[in-house]
């Protein structure tokens, strides 16, 4: 069974600082001999595979595909809540087939004590991926021993270049020893100068790691490469930007931004971060944006995840929801319609931080995939988008 995928990537150049069979003779076996030298000199290479994946990347892909029956496709498109306070309630989740397994709440266990509960998920032959928030300052969910303390983001940005991949590097390197392979982070969001109290989720906390696209570009960037550099998968959020709203999406219903537009600066930040070599995921904000789609908050908009995302920033990667389970901005929405519209606007994998409407979301999108041809292919298109994402992240069993 094969999706439909997007475009190559192409990222977006923010200003002057910002900036991939042959077919070789064979005889009927009676008369089999090499071709010439000449002949084989203008034999065409093989095609690029469309992802970049290594031949044997491509084949983990299709027999991971081959194997899965359609709820255990399915399945693969969720990330759902374990609480750090009840680590074993993850044990049945990943026995259960579950895409990925979010580390919820803070913990100042030691690294090794993660790493014991993470191992015990990761032990089957596909495994999911582990994630957690370690942004830094008031959003670092791992604190205790064998993580170091990183500062807000709005701190990390002013560091020098190379005292900030130091730092992101460590990062990435305690996250792995842990069993982490994927962090909701970094931030993207560009807040303007001046307006960094009135700007609930992002501002008021330090979450920002500048005032300008540019700035936010550089330090964000060091993050994703420092955390690649160790495995760990990188996601930048919480696009199309939270910089220039009020409202906290977590705790509030019908929050608005009616300034950012389609080709602002903010969106260009995240085209360009998008395009980073270490394959980042891309998640997307809850809040409605005016001046691009104002029927749907982003996470349910065709025209912010089709065609903004992946059609005019060429993103053909991940892109993942903010948290739709506990989520004030869409509480509005039945948890299994929330799944269904995600994935209908053009998304990969559904977070639920709250892991009891988990199964309700996943029927419902196997009702709708049994019932619609076109909602399947579009499944088809999501499961397809992250087996390659495991795959390039070393998570599918070899063939």
């Amino acid at each position: 069974m094969s999706g439909r995928l997007g475009r190559t990537v192409t990222g977006l150049v923010l200003g002057a600082t910002l900036a991939a069979c042959a077919s070789g003779w064979s005889g009927d076996g009676s008369d089999a001999r090499p071709p010439s030298p000449a002949a084989a000199s203008t034999s065409p290479a093989p095609p690029p595979d469309p992802d970049g994946l290594t031949p044997d990347q491509r084949a983990r892909v299709t027999a991971a595909l081959a194997g899965l029956d359609r709820r255990a496709q399915v399945a693969q498109l969720f990330v759902v809540g374990v609480p750090l306070s009840d680590l074993a309630a993850g044990d049945q989740l990943a026995a259960d087939g579950v895409g990925g397994l979010f580390l919820r709440g803070r913990s100042a266990a030691p690294a090794t004590e993660l790493a014991a509960a993470t191992g015990r998920w990761t032990a089957g032959p596909l495994r999911p991926w582990v994630a957690t928030d370690q942004e830094g300052g008031a959003v670092q969910a791992l604190s205790g021993p064998g993580f170091r303390d990183l500062p807000p983001a709005l701190d990390q940005g002013r560091l020098p270049a190379g005292e900030l991949a130091a730092l992101a590097d460590g990062a990435g390197a305690d996250l792995a020893a842990a069993g982490i392979d994927l962090d909701l982070a970094p931030v993207a969001d560009v807040v303007p100068p001046g307006t960094a109290e009135g700007n609930a989720p992002i501002g008021a906390f330090d979450r920002q790691y500048g005032g300008s696209a540019e700035e936010v570009v550089t330090a964000a960037g060091a993050v994703v490469r420092g955390l690649g550099a160790h495995g760990v998968t990188a996601t930048v959020k919480h696009f199309p930007g939270l910089g220039a709203v009020r409202g906290n999406t977590d705790h509030t219903a019908g929050v608005t931004d009616t300034t950012t537009t389609r080709d602002g600066p903010q969106v260009a930040a995240f085209g360009t971060l998008a395009g980073y070599a270490e394959h980042p995921f891309v998640m997307v904000s809850s809040a409605t944006y005016a001046l691009i789609d104002g029927s749907a908050p982003a996470v349910f908009s065709p025209v912010v995840v089709t065609d903004l995302l992946r059609h005019d920033l060429g993103f053909r990667g991940v892109v993942m929801t903010d948290d739709v389970g506990d989520a004030e901005a869409v509480q509005s929405v039945p948890p299994g319609d929330r799944a269904v519209r995600f994935l209908e606007a053009g998304g990969t994998l559904v977070l639920t931080v709250r892991a009891s409407v988990y199964p309700e979301m996943l029927q419902a999108v196997l009702d709708r995939d049994a019932a619609d041809p076109a909602f399947a292919a579009t499944v088809d298109a999501a499961v397809q988008t992250a087996l390659v994402a495991k795959a390039r992240a070393g998570l599918l069993p070899a063939v």
